[in-house]
């Protein structure tokens, strides 16, 4: 696999109007912003942060189209592969990449969230989808306190697949952290490990080759330095940026629920300079009064500013 996403991989809100629809100028705004950062090596849309599932088919297609547009193709475009069967899935994969997707980030089958997967089912998504389409495929290993996270051996399996080059690790418990990325880089040397622990980057940022992050929208520049620090093994400078950013991550992350931070990310964009409001699409709600506020405030604390965005 060509794609190189060691760095700092943005997955960028979907702008809405005030009316609702998909806002194509805020996009514009957006991504052009993001993929003029130096090391920022893609952009994942259509993701959680993304609202992806929210989208109706042709808007998802819109979305990857626009975003390739804003980077005017400089740095590739991932689109979140979020079907629930194998067949309904490669079908969305087949799409994407006729919109301009140049990688997939395959979502575990949503029922398995409950229900939990049969042995050897998960890699039959990830062979299908890549038979189908011929995206390359990025594995996405869930929350360990889900039915959908995978054992390592799974893990193991979908990893040495052909099409599979990369990782998201979002699986949230170090016991397991500890014991199957070593793993993953002992059976694989070449496959890019990407964390997604966007409510607590810290302790994973030794082990990695990048990041794959909502928090990339609101904060690229310092996540950037932060990788840096965890590629040097710098403690002290990936410790200062963490605390930093600390007021940023608790009015973003730590809330009730994370679905919230999506809310939060699009609020912090308007701080930046990059959206208007923050509007998003049912069901997702508003935030409670105030929290833009506190949002705002998070920010100035942090040293963060507006930037500015011709386009």
């Amino acid at each position: 696999m060509t794609l190189d996403l060691r760095g700092l991989n943005p997955a960028p809100v979907t702008p809405f109007t005030t009316d609702g629809t998909v806002d194509f100028d805020a996009i514009q705004r957006l991504g052009s912003w993001l993929g003029s950062i130096e090391g920022v090596k893609s952009l994942t849309v259509l993701g959680h942060a993304g609202e992806g599932t929210f989208l109706t088919q042709d808007e998802q297609l819109a979305v990857i189209r626009a975003f390739r547009e804003a980077v005017d193709s400089r740095i590739p475009i991932v689109a979140g592969i979020t079907g629930e069967g194998n067949k309904v899935a490669a079908l969305e994969a087949k799409r994407a990449v006729d919109a301009g997707a140049s990688a997939g980030l395959v979502y575990p089958s949503h029922g398995w969230l409950r229900f939990g997967y049969q042995d050897g089912a998960p890699q039959t998504r990830y062979a299908d989808i890549y038979e189908e389409s011929g995206l390359p495929l990025i594995l996405f290993q869930y929350p360990d306190n889900t039915k959908a996270t995978y054992n390592l051996d799974t893990q193991l399996e979908i990893a040495g697949q052909e099409g599979v080059f990369a990782t998201k690790n979002g699986v949230r418990n170090m016991k397991r952290w500890y014991t199957e990325i070593p793993a993953l880089r002992a059976a694989y040397p070449d496959l890019q490990i990407l964390s997604c622990h966007d409510e607590y980057l810290l302790p994973t940022m030794f082990d990695v080759d990048g990041l794959l992050v909502g928090y990339g929208n609101i904060a690229p520049e310092l996540l950037v330095d932060l990788i840096a620090a965890g590629r040097a093994h710098d403690y002290d400078a990936a410790h200062a940026i963490h605390e930093r950013l600390l007021p940023v991550t608790k009015n973003v992350y730590h809330r009730g629920s994370h679905m919230e931070g999506t809310v939060a990310l699009k609020w912090g964009l308007v701080h930046r300079g990059i959206l208007d409001h923050a509007t998003v699409r049912t069901p997702l709600l508003p935030l409670a009064p105030g929290a833009d506020a506190e949002i705002f405030a998070a920010f100035e604390s942090a040293g963060i500013e507006k930037v500015g965005v011709t386009v």
